[in-house]
């Protein structure tokens, strides 16, 4: 199969367009035609050499988590989900290959039907993104009516979710983007906007119970910043992974919780928030699409920090 390989970390030009052999799928595992790959976050990290790398067993390397593609085998006969449907959610990469591949295996727990309405390309922007988002904000967060909430990065992939996410449980949602995206956030659901290029949120927003902190210290001390304007007792739930080292420390002694998020590739879960983008309570949105073979340009699109929703692969034909 064709496949994006990574002989080892380094800069976007170590992922080259090569073949591998097609994965065997065993007991509860699907095996799946690859028609989109979503690209993310976590997939440059790990590139670069941190993210998941040290459990990278062997090279070369597949990356990538996403995928919306179609059935080609079933782990029995009996399985509601048959050959021909197609389906989409997260790959076990790094433990197994990733999504950036023609086929990949995928356990039984970690895929659900795709939904009627979107294409593959967009459903490929939706698992990891969404599935982060719905355990920030409605498991950890409990999204509810009366509760405030600030989401960081709110036009970024996790974040548009976030934002669709905690306004649709009836929260107050305030959103922080570039002056381009402002009106974009509104239409997603957010309350309030600020525009982090000519304003402090610090300065302008009144407390509130929860920062989704999707940004961290990397970039103008955003996290530090946040300790301050969040009530006492309140919440704050970082994301990115080493983003901010001291996190836990620093909340704890500003008198607040604290947690970290590492997303699970839950396929129940996926499936609720297949009915929510049935639905049109929620959408994704795809900023763009490259070819399989330009991943290194997706790579480096993403490395700008500046993309609104998701970036996509398309890997092969539907």
């Amino acid at each position: 199969m064709r496949a994006i390989l990574m002989d080892g970390a380094g800069g976007p030009e170590v992922l080259e367009c090569g073949t591998a052999e097609v994965p065997v799928s065993v007991n509860s595992e699907f095996l799946v035609r690859v028609v989109a790959a979503g690209v993310n976050p976590i997939d440059a990290k790990t590139r670069a050499g941190r993210g998941v790398t040290p459990a990278i067993g062997s090279f070369p390397a597949i990356l990538g988590n996403d995928f919306s593609g179609v059935v080609e085998s079933v782990p029995y006969e009996g399985h509601p989900i048959k050959v021909g449907d197609e389906v989409y959610g997260m790959t076990g990469f790094p433990r197994f290959g990733g999504s950036y591949a023609e086929y990949v295996t995928v356990s039984s727990l970690s895929l659900a039907r795709k939904p009627k309405s979107l294409s593959h390309v967009e459903a490929a922007g939706v698992p990891l993104a969404a599935l982060t988002a719905w355990g920030m904000v409605v498991e950890v967060a409990k999204a509810h009516e009366g509760q405030r909430i600030l989401i960081h990065a709110g036009a970024g992939g996790v974040g548009h979710f976030a934002v669709q996410f905690a306004r649709f449980f009836g929260a107050y949602v305030i959103a922080t983007g570039s002056t381009r995206n402002l009106a974009w956030l509104t239409e997603l659901g957010a309350n309030e906007t600020v525009d982090y290029t000519s304003e402090r949120f610090e300065e302008v927003l009144d407390t509130v119970d929860v920062v989704i902190d999707l940004i961290g210290n990397v970039h103008d001390d955003t996290g530090t910043r946040s300790l301050g304007i969040v009530r006492h007792g309140g919440l704050i739930i970082n994301g990115p992974t080493g983003s901010w080292p001291s996190f836990i420390e620093d909340a704890t002694a500003a008198g607040l919780r604290a947690t970290t998020y590492k997303v699970a590739p839950d396929g129940t879960n996926l499936a609720v928030i297949s009915r929510l983008l049935e639905s049109g309570d929620v959408r994704v949105f795809v900023d763009q699409v490259f070819e399989m073979d330009a991943a290194a340009d997706a790579h480096r699109s993403l490395e700008t920090g500046h993309t609104r929703g998701k970036i996509v692969l398309k890997v092969s034909d539907y």
